[in-house]
């Protein structure tokens, strides 16, 4: 009798995290008998701020966020996927990926996850209520109509200042000593300010999920400004009302460039006994079959470029692949040292105290300049 290879997986527990993941784990197993796959989920929040070695302990594949992989390398916690899989099979997912979202995996020479799921900060509206704007100044107008609502629940306050700070030609952290210049840091919050003060205070308890549920059904919030794609809300009859994504609106001259990269990967723990098997499987999902087909049909966000363009994919969600690709591709890839977890969770709190009026740019920025370079200490 063959012995089941039994996998245990831990994903995040948005329908679009772990509704795909089972539908893959159920037909991975059909084409492998031997073969069974678990998945266990966590809150959003907890999939951003879980460290990836503690996961590694207990289980075989993890959903990743890409900031971690810097803590990855140092902990040696993951394997390399290079060191399994052929190389003509991570060429073709390198070229096969939206944007970043493949080298955001990769550090210190190796691939420590494959891409399963692409997002960025982009714009999502209330095409019942109103159009899509295509300048800041616009959504300084609509803010003012109380008709904005903006997820800044740790980390997402900062991403803003990530991507506003990006899309003027200013990207923070090219320097470890200085995260944000005084002169962007006041251009970067006089803009998202003019926001934020017209913002009802519930939003810096959201993170994108609670905020697309609320613009869903209001009656009167109509535009998101800045928020990672959740091709869900796009769908008929997911909620009340449906929410319509596109291309962020800019506040530099350059077009929808330098948004705060998210999305996951798919990662294979260095303690599991199956490593060729796992690996297997996470090339499998990432690759263009899967994703176009049972992923994207199994309430999937792809990361898989040929999945993005396909008919089939786009149709049920308002062309939100589509109308966001640009976004996508010309993403900003945030610091992913071995430190800046540390710094993502404290400089988000420095942040908020900026927008609440707690703490004046200045000082604030000084704050999250001497944060960012302390979490280069100790680094090789």
């Amino acid at each position: 009798m063959t012995q089941t290879v039994a996998l245990k997986g831990m994903t995040w527990s948005d329908p679009r995290g772990y509704d795909p993941l089972i539908a893959a784990s159920q037909a991975f197993s059909k084409s492998h008998p031997d073969v069974s796959i678990h998945w266990d989920k966590r809150s959003l929040q907890g999939f951003e701020s879980t460290p990836v070695d503690e996961l590694a302990a207990t289980y075989d594949l993890m959903i990743i966020d890409h900031p971690h992989v810097g803590a990855v390398v140092a902990k040696d916690c993951l394997l390399p996927l290079d060191t399994l899989l052929a190389r003509d099979t991570l060429t073709a997912l390198m070229n096969e990926t939206i944007g970043k979202s493949f080298v955001s995996y990769n550090m210190a020479g190796h691939q420590w996850a494959l891409p399963v799921d692409a997002a960025t900060q982009v714009q999502a509206h209330r095409p019942d209520l109103g159009d899509r704007v295509t300048h800041w100044s616009d959504v300084i107008t609509v803010a003012r109509d109380r008709a904005v609502i903006l997820p800044l629940r740790p980390p997402h306050n900062l991403m803003c200042i990530y991507t506003l700070a990006a899309n003027i030609g200013a990207p923070c952290g090219s320097n470890p000593q200085e995260l944000l210049p005084l002169a962007t840091a006041g251009r970067v919050f006089d803009a998202l300010m003019a926001v934020t003060d017209n913002l009802d205070h519930a939003c810096y308890t959201m993170d994108p999920i609670a905020a697309m549920d609320a613009m869903a059904e209001s009656d009167t919030l109509r535009l998101a400004p800045l928020t990672y794609l959740y091709k869900g809300y796009a769908n008929a009859r997911y909620r009340k009302s449906r929410i319509a994504f596109s291309d962020m609106p800019v506040l530099g001259r350059n077009g929808p460039v330098g948004s705060a990269l998210g999305g996951t990967g798919l990662a294979v723990s260095a303690r599991t006994d199956h490593p060729e098997t796992c690996a297997a499987f996470a090339a499998w999902v990432a690759g263009a079959e899967c994703q176009r087909a049972l992923y994207a049909q199994s309430n999937g966000q792809p990361g898989n470029a040929v999945a993005w363009a396909d008919d089939a994919v786009n149709a049920p969600v308002m062309d939100a692949y589509r109308n966001t690709r640009l976004t996508h591709e010309a993403a900003w890839l945030r610091p992913r040292h071995n430190g800046y977890m540390g710094f993502q969770e404290d400089g988000s709190q420095i942040v908020n105290d900026i927008l609440r009026g707690k703490t004046g740019v200045q000082a604030g920025c000084q704050a999250l300049n001497a944060r960012f370079a302390a979490s280069f200490e100790g680094q090789a």
